[in-house]
């Protein structure tokens, strides 16, 4: 690149007060309209947060030797850089701004570090978990649009852990996925299956993540629970759970994907659900009716929402496909 047609302030005499501008400006050679805006936004709140805490050098230090710890600690198993995401509450607020839920919608939860690509496809009514310490369950659902209609040919991935608290990934000598499965819903969007009751437990916590927690006195268990992730053409993605109302977790999950309209509760199956679905009267069953957003819907929400919240900021931008980009026109 030639330094005579880069348009930014002479770079010498940089103080606390031109830092940033100059910073700002070298960085917003991009063609990438979108690239220049998050890193402009990035760059102005990182070099506030150091003005306005006085960040010192040692902080700033122990800061990157955290960051390093929480990379080095990661495996083709334990992504410790989601779990720093979702202890801070980032994953939860990142998926509230990119998948918005109209009223009445199932909303969206934390992914969590343990899903896995190894599930394997089961038939409607099959269990996923075959934990023989696990309390056994039946879990009932369907799938309607914001309209009410049922969606066929969903594809659905669902984890949990087993009884002790633990995801199949999470054991170094296992043989096979177990605890989670790949599904579509039938031609009246259901879909079913058996599995163990979830319970509540810990996230890694002997990393740098968990030390974190601990200096902030925060425990590391999170409520019991069962993943879902939904995925069809069409249809906005979702990726959501249903937490099981009364665990001792329940209002202080340790990575903040509680929502109310994703607590259930068990109840008792009668005879006719216990013949229906092959399972014995008086086993725990659980129900849940998903409402996916379609990806128009969804973009039209996101979009309005973006719009919103930028006039309330104040600056100059315009949206490009529902995102922000610096309106230079």
């Amino acid at each position: 690149m030639d330094p005579s047609k880069v348009n930014i302030p002479p770079m010498k005499d940089l103080t606390i007060d031109n830092i940033t501008e100059n910073t700002v400006r070298i960085n917003s050679q991009s063609d990438d309209p979108r690239l220049t805006y998050v890193l402009e936004r990035l760059v102005t709140h990182l070099h506030d947060f150091a003005r306005e805490t006085r960040l010192s050098t040692k902080e700033w230090m122990a800061a990157l030797q955290f960051l390093t710890a929480v990379g080095q600690i990661c495996t083709d198993v334990r992504q410790e850089f989601i779990l720093l995401s979702d202890i801070l509450g980032l994953s939860l607020l990142v998926d509230s701004i990119d998948h918005p839920k109209p009223p009445h919608s199932t909303e969206g939860s934390v992914l969590g570090p343990f899903h896995s690509h190894e599930a394997e496809d089961m038939a409607h009514g099959d269990a996923m978990s075959h934990d023989p310490n696990g309390e056994p369950c039946l879990v009932i659902c369907t799938i309607k649009d914001s309209h009410g209609n049922p969606v066929p040919d969903v594809k659905i991935d669902i984890w949990e852990t087993d009884s002790s608290g633990h995801y199949d990934v999470q054991y170094a000598d296992r043989e096979g996925p177990d605890g989670r499965c790949v599904m579509k819903s039938d031609q009246d969007g259901n879909f079913w299956f058996k599995a163990i009751k979830p319970v509540s437990y810990p996230i890694p916590h002997d990393g740098p993540v968990g030390k974190l927690l601990k200096m902030l006195h925060r425990h590391p268990f999170r409520p019991a629970h069962m993943h879902f992730m939904f995925s069809k053409p069409g249809y906005d993605h979702l990726i959501t759970a249903l937490y099981i109302r009364g665990d001792p977790y329940e209002t202080s999950d340790a990575v903040f994907g509680v929502k109310n309209s994703l607590v259930v509760d068990f109840h008792p199956a009668d005879q006719m659900v216990a013949k229906q679905y092959d399972v014995g009267v008086g086993s725990a069953v659980l129900e849940y009716d998903f409402v996916l957003v379609s990806e128009n819907e969804a973009a039209d929400l996101r979009a309005e929402k973006s719009k919103k919240a930028l006039e309330e900021l104040g600056r100059r931008v315009k949206l490009i496909d529902g995102l922000p980009v610096p309106d230079v026109d």
